[in-house]
């Protein structure tokens, strides 16, 4: 398999559930909805691209894991940093790593506490493009480039990034190579303040990245740099008779107005391109709390409908709430890689 900077981006759809906000269950989130895009025929690659590797702990098993990091240094590494490492220490292209074959047509690039050390790098990265720097490129580019590997090989139609909860070098790199974003939110004010930043970081990298793009050298491989905004999705919240209850029902509509108001409004000063897909409606879904389901669905590394506990009411509203997320991404994706 060729490293080395790819001429083309592999067509697929990339996507991020964004929110710089810890505990608004990115994670789980993400997990859930990738995994009921593939029972809908989709092949779906995750890319578990936070340093605390939660994705990859959810998914497989924990020795495999403390192999995976123990061995992600040595030649026969298996993990992202494997992959980057060659970049970030200056001695070649990024190396191929095969993704990890999990059930339903979905594929785990697993991570690595030490994408941390990759993160360091990016910033120095960052100002090499504004240099015209061919090492700032193509390290940040790098890990777009993994990601181009395993989707030419395995015919991946969907990418999934899963970020931590910072607005860092990394972050901004994954967001610049996405497609599309989405904003999970927990019905919370913290949320609702995180969200006020959120639009203005977006429209930043944007606009730096354009110019960067400007800069660049003839013929060298570029992020996309325009994130789409797919809408919003609140979570977690308690229901009572069958709508969300008064304790979480009043942050819903002030979510929204937040999400308009400094995410839509700030990033159509960028471009109105990116928030067409989000105008109607707005709101991409909802995930209630799913308590100790949640819980089992964590220890027990399988979607929350799968779980082993709970009655299968819970179970079957569990499936149907993600089986109409990811049916509402495809559909608001559709066509997507023509562009």
């Amino acid at each position: 398999m060729e490293s080395a900077n790819l001429p083309l981006r592999a067509t697929a759809v990339r996507l991020a559930l964004f929110n710089h906000k810890g505990g608004v269950g990115k994670t789980t989130l993400t997990m859930n909805v990738a995994r009921a895009m593939a029972k809908l025929g989709k092949r779906v690659l995750v890319v578990d691209s936070d340093p605390q590797c939660n994705l990859t702990s959810l998914l497989v098993e924990d020795e495999v894991v403390n192999d995976l990091l123990d061995t992600s240094d040595a030649p026969e590494g298996q993990t992202i940093w494997s992959a980057l490492k060659p970049i970030v220490e200056a001695t070649g292209d990024v190396r191929y790593i095969p993704p990890i074959e999990l059930p339903h047509g979905m594929f785990l690039l697993p991570g690595d506490i030490r994408l941390a050390e990759f993160e360091q790098e990016l910033g120095t990265m960052w100002g090499e493009c504004f240099q015209r720097r061919t090492r700032g490129f193509r390290g940040t580019t790098a890990l777009s480039t993994v990601v181009n590997q395993v989707v030419w090989k395995y015919g991946i139609d969907y990418v999934f990034y899963d970020s931590g909860p910072n607005i860092g070098a990394l972050n901004r790199t994954i967001l610049l190579d996405c497609d599309f974003f989405a904003i999970p939110a927990a019905c919370d004010l913290f949320s609702v303040r995180a969200i006020k930043t959120l639009g203005h970081t977006l429209a930043n990298w944007i606009r730096d990245w354009d110019t960067i793009a400007e800069l660049a050298p003839k013929d060298i491989y570029l992020l996309p740099g325009q994130p789409h905004l797919l809408g919003y999705i609140p979570q977690r919240y308690k229901m009572y008779g069958g709508k969300p209850s008064m304790q979480f029902a009043p942050f819903i509509p002030l979510i929204e107005k937040t999400v308009r108001s400094d995410v839509i409004a700030v990033l159509t000063r960028v471009n109105p391109l990116l928030v067409a897909e989000a105008v109607s409606p707005l709101r991409l879904g909802g995930v209630k709390d799913f308590g100790s389901l949640a819980t089992a669905s964590q220890r027990e590394g399988v979607a929350i409908s799968e779980v082993s506990t709970g009655t299968q009411e819970q179970r079957d509203i569990a499936e149907d709430t993600f089986e109409d997320l990811a049916k509402r991404i495809i559909d608001r994706t559709s066509g997507a890689v023509m562009r």
